[in-house]
Formats: C-alpha cells, sequence, structure tokens
C-alpha cells in the first residue's frame, strides 16, 4: 500500500472517530468544574459556540443579567423546570424570572460535566450537562439549540434533578402524597 493511500485509511479512520452513523459530532467534557468558562479541556471542534452559549447562560444567571440571560434564547424557546407544572414559553418564563432579576437575585448551576453533540447539517445541537448548586445538588440540564441568524440560541431548556434509583420509589410515593 502506497504513503499515500495509507495516510487516506488513516483519515478515515479518524474521520469516523469523530463522528458517528448518523454524521453527528458528539463530544464528552470530563467531570471537572470549571465556574465561568468551558469544563475542561474544552469541547470538540465546532461545538464550542455553543458551550459558550451555555457558559453565558450560567453566567448571566448567577450575576442576575436578565437582558444577557434572555438574549441567549429564541423567541419560541421553552424552559421546563424541575416542578411538574414548570413549563413556560419565553414570556411566561422571563416573568417568572424578572422580579428575582430586578431584586439582584440570581441563581447560580456550575458545570461539572457537559456533553455536547451537533445535528448532521450545523444548525441544530443539543446537550446535556450535570450542574452542582448549593442548595439543590446535583442537578442536570439538558436541551436544544439552533443555530439563526449567525448565533446559537436555546430552544429548550430543562431543569431537572436525578434522583437515584434506590430512593426512587419513597420519592414517588411522596410526590403522590403532595396536594396540588
Amino acid at each position: 500500500m502506497s504513503r499515500c493511500a495509507r495516510l487516506a485509511v488513516v483519515g478515515l479512520l479518524l474521520a469516523s472517530c469523530a463522528s458517528n452513523s448518523s454524521g453527528e459530532a458528539r463530544g464528552t467534557l470530563p467531570s471537572r468544574a470549571a465556574p465561568w468558562g468551558t469544563v475542561p479541556p474544552g469541547p470538540p471542534p465546532g461545538l464550542q459556540p455553543v458551550a459558550d452559549v451555555l457558559d453565558a447562560l450560567h453566567l448571566a444567571a448567577a450575576r442576575a443579567d436578565g437582558p444577557a440571560y434572555f438574549a441567549l434564547f429564541a423567541p419560541d424557546a421553552v424552559f421546563i423546570g424541575t416542578d411538574a407544572t414548570e413549563r413556560w414559553d419565553l414570556p411566561a418564563f422571563r416573568a417568572y424570572c424578572e422580579p428575582y432579576f430586578a431584586k439582584g437575585q440570581g441563581w447560580t448551576y456550575v458545570p461539572k460535566e457537559r456533553h455536547l453533540a451537533m445535528g448532521r447539517w450545523g444548525d441544530v445541537a443539543w446537550f446535556d450537562e450535570r450542574l452542582d448548586n448549593a442548595k439543590y445538588g446535583e442537578t442536570r440540564g439538558s436541551g436544544v439549540l439552533v443555530h439563526r441568524d449567525g448565533r446559537w440560541l436555546i430552544v429548550q431548556y430543562v431543569l431537572s434533578m436525578p434522583v437515584p434509583n434506590e430512593i426512587a420509589p419513597e420519592v414517588v410515593e411522596k410526590i403522590r402524597g403532595l396536594k396540588r
């Protein structure tokens, strides 16, 4: 096999490691927290702008910077909170958050681990991230971003609380016992 052919084979092997069978770029970041910046060592090529949006979201929330926070969402975005009743379109979510931000109250979620993926055409990305919060401990954020008008914007963000399987039945019973 010629040197050129060997290089072509190596290139194809490397390319196949960088994407899955559906052609989506995937990346997993280690579980070391970086308070404001991408979780080291950084996302795979092409996903840094997506990671930057998520980092900016967490920073704006911690600083109670409403304008910066909401600028990261698409107009048709949805935020799904930890309570079963919390599914907000952007105007409703803004109405919920703005009184807190106006008083300088934000919330701090520090990324500990993040997984990013991009669709085949490069205009949709999705993520899940493990977050640390002083009040709630370990939480999880997941969602979808779209690339519109040269910017990545969040169209869905889901905040959840992982429940260990060992105590899930007890948690379910407590939730069932609540009167809504």
